[in-house]
């Protein structure tokens, strides 16, 4: 059985509640309960949500040895952050970025992937699912 971490970054805390019109009402209790149901017998998840870049790059690098896979939604981070390229580029564990949204459907800024080019994929614009898709990436 496969050892999978679902790694959120900022503001997605607030989902089901934060522009439920762009992200949905399912709340990530939700999601998470889902994909535990969906892969009983074929993958165990945990779950980390920061606000806190350095506590997000922590949970990357904790993941070597611990996981077997990380679906990461790094929020605006995606973006920005130099840090958890670095921090992803630097492990063994293999990541898969997702979205809710399509970030090339947004604003021009959220266009580009800090991540992209370090992660195994992307996958965006599915919705929650996104997640499940990720997950599925990491167990074929």
């Amino acid at each position: 059985m496969k050892k999978i971490l679902i790694l959120n970054g900022p503001n997605l805390n607030l989902q089901g509640t934060r522009d439920v019109k762009v992200y949905g009402s399912t709340t990530f209790d939700d999601c998470i309960a889902s994909l535990r149901e969906r892969y009983e017998g074929r993958a165990e998840f945990d779950y980390f949500q920061s606000n806190i870049e350095g506590e997000l790059i922590d949970a990357v690098h904790a993941s070597v040895g611990r996981y077997d896979g990380i679906v990461f939604n790094a929020g605006g981070y995606t973006h920005t952050s130099v840090a958890l390229r670095d921090a992803v580029s630097a492990v063994e564990t293999p990541v898969v970025e997702v979205h809710i949204s399509s970030i090339l459907a947004r604003e021009e800024f959220r266009h580009t992937s800090m991540l992209a080019p370090v992660a195994k994929g992307s996958i965006m614009g599915f919705g929650l699912d996104s997640y499940r898709l990720g997950v599925e990436a990491l167990l074929d």
